[in-house]
């Protein structure tokens, strides 16, 4: 079959023009088309893609942020526990000899152990009937550690930095508030949380459980506990239960006598370190309080917030105290008190795991 020239060059034209249209996206409805017929457009080809191995799960990237720390106590807005990340280790009393204050001032009822009130000051004179505070000094003097004492609110505010401890000696209620002046009359709580946070050392005895109630922040530095009430002065057995600096060389159990303190609440995120046998407890406890039948804690520690804290409820007799060590189960308290300040001191290792 033979074409004409001119039909050839009429049919090449009309070619030409399609693929011109098409280039341009022309069209009557918007697409391409030839004579009168749309062309449809060829999809581009995907990329290749990298293949994951079928027997293997791809793994999301960890979130650092996201990861839980349970060290840290959103309640309390601290860093606290028995872990030492939560210890400001800044090197803030490498130079500070090895001086501790003993902290009595009462703003409540104040226990017979802790005698007559001193004047103001520091190291004022002792009244022989201050027992507690005397037996303090005595006994960590011996193992060559200076010792200062005041019941002054104001001392404790401006000195506290002065110390590798502070010991709160059944120190009660507002004990850190001072009245007496118009201004600034938290200054000695803000020292404290300071103290702590720069590395400082905290040692809770007997009624110090029984201060600050309406301070958060001191609630934490006992352990998340307080005291409640507690049952008639009478005789118990104490249990050493866990290994540690302050615990070393106390006889597993030993024979005590104590107020044994209720609580509320109940310590926690802490390394106890005694329990009282509460089967040798009579009566257990003291209305409405139902006791701590199962775990009585009496002595535990923590870091709190860049510091460290070690804590006991007991030492409510004045013979726990005495040098002629004639009450029941003083040698043993009175080494576990001499190696917890010790311990908080950062003399010893402190509150290991």
């Amino acid at each position: 079959m033979k074409y004409s020239r001119s039909f050839l060059f009429g049919l090449a034209s009309t070619a030409a023009l399609a693929l011109a249209v098409t280039a341009c996206g022309g069209g009557s409805d918007g697409g391409p088309s030839f004579a009168g017929f749309p062309i449809q457009p060829v999809a581009p080809a995907a990329p290749n893609q990298p293949t994951t191995p079928t027997d293997e799960v791809p793994v999301p990237p960890t979130d650092p942020v996201a990861e839980a720390d349970d060290s840290f106590d959103p309640y309390y807005n601290v860093c606290r526990g028995t872990n030492p990340k939560c210890y400001n280790d800044w090197g803030a009393f490498a130079t500070t000899p090895d001086r501790v204050l003993v902290y009595s001032r009462t703003a409540g009822p104040r226990h017979a152990v802790l005698g007559t009130p001193m004047g103001a000051g520091l190291n004022p004179t002792m009244n022989p009937d201050n027992i507690m505070q005397a037996g303090l000094v005595r006994m960590l003097s011996a193992e060559g550690i200076t010792v200062d004492w005041t019941e002054d609110v104001a001392v404790l505010g401006s000195r506290i930095n002065n110390y590798k401890a502070i010991i709160f000696a059944s120190s009660n209620r507002d004990t850190l508030w001072n009245g007496a002046v118009t201004t600034s009359q938290d200054a000695a709580r803000t020292a404290l949380r300071n103290y702590m946070r720069r590395g400082g050392g905290f040692v809770g005895l007997h009624n110090a459980f029984g201060a600050e109630y309406n301070w958060p922040y001191y609630e934490g530095l006992l352990g998340n506990a307080n005291f409640y009430n507690h049952g008639p002065n009478r005789a118990g057995d104490v249990e050493i239960v866990s290994d540690d600096p302050s615990t070393k060389d106390v006889p597993k159990r030993f024979s005590f006598q104590d107020e044994w303190y209720n609580l509320a609440p109940f310590p926690t995120k802490v390394k106890f370190l005694a329990k009282v046998d509460t089967s040798t407890l009579k009566p257990l406890t003291s209305a409405p309080h139902p006791g701590h039948a199962d775990f009585h804690p009496v002595a535990w520690c923590q870091y709190y917030d860049g510091g460290r804290a070690w804590l006991t409820t007991l030492g409510h007799n004045a013979h726990s105290f005495t040098a002629d060590l004639s009450g029941v189960g003083a040698i043993e308290f009175q080494k576990l008190v001499v190696q917890g300040v010790k311990s908080a001191m950062g003399l010893t290792p402190f509150c290991t795991e």
